[in-house]
């Protein structure tokens, strides 16, 4: 859920991920090895990305929580 909503957030920016993996100083199949799951994120990746591409973390994350059932 976290990949697909910055992956979305991404392509409505315009933002390419060529563009992204420069600004994360990494290849460009490093976000697509991210986005199509292949990789994970941690943590301190995804707060980085999400403020490359302008938005707040912690509101994100919040919209996945409501999604996923408690235990």
């Amino acid at each position: 859920l976290v990949i697909k909503n910055l992956r979305e957030i991404r392509i409505k920016k315009g933002i390419t991920q060529e563009r992204l993996a420069q600004a994360l100083k990494r290849p460009q199949s490093f976000v697509a090895k991210v986005e199509s799951g292949e990789r994970r994120l941690d943590v301190i990746e995804f707060a980085y990305i999400a403020g490359l591409l302008g938005i707040e973390p912690a509101p994100l994350l919040q919209k996945i929580l409501v999604k996923v059932a408690p235990l």
